[in-house]
């Protein structure tokens, strides 16, 4: 039997941290369908076929990763896919205890679906997508924490909206 996890997120854009705890997990699932959410709420910079696009370039070489949208709730999704595990990334005890209540509460609309959390890497721990365009922005060097095509689409799209 197939053991299915979801990494969802609104990845806006994927760094090096998300690309880590994803590969990191591949050790402990055969499949992980990465799950974009639309996120209105949050006002991405890049919108949600940018970022599936994204995704799907820095994974291009790996079957045992699949990416697809969703929106809704998050036990559906995990329900939909056939998932078994929703995959958490912590960088800090902040995130933590939010993640801790996600969790709680997802456990309570679908007991059958477990929470991982997996810590992120000491060189990336600091690392969050809103921090790395903020940065960018102000013409900040990121490129230690994206993937080079990552890079060059934030560095592009930054320039074209001055």
């Amino acid at each position: 039997m197939t053991r299915t996890a979801i990494y969802p997120g609104t990845f806006d854009p994927v760094t090096r941290g998300h690309i880590d705890i994803c590969n990191r997990a591949l050790k402990m699932f055969d499949h992980i369908v990465i799950g974009v959410a639309d996120s209105l709420a949050k006002e991405p910079f890049f919108d949600i076929n940018e970022r599936i696009d994204m995704l799907e370039t820095v994974f291009a070489d790996n079957d045992r990763i699949s990416v697809r949208r969703f929106s809704g709730l998050l036990i559906e999704f995990a329900r939909e896919c056939n998932a078994e595990v929703i995959i958490r990334g912590l960088r800090a005890i902040s995130d933590f205890e939010y993640e801790v209540q996600l969790a709680g509460m997802n456990r309570s609309l679908a007991n059958e679906i477990e929470t991982v959390f997996l810590t992120a890497g000491q060189r990336f721990a600091f690392v969050s997508s809103s921090l790395v365009r903020e940065i960018a922005k102000l013409d900040g060097d990121v490129s230690e924490f994206l993937h080079p095509e990552v890079l060059r689409r934030l560095t592009d799209k930054i320039r074209n909206s001055r």
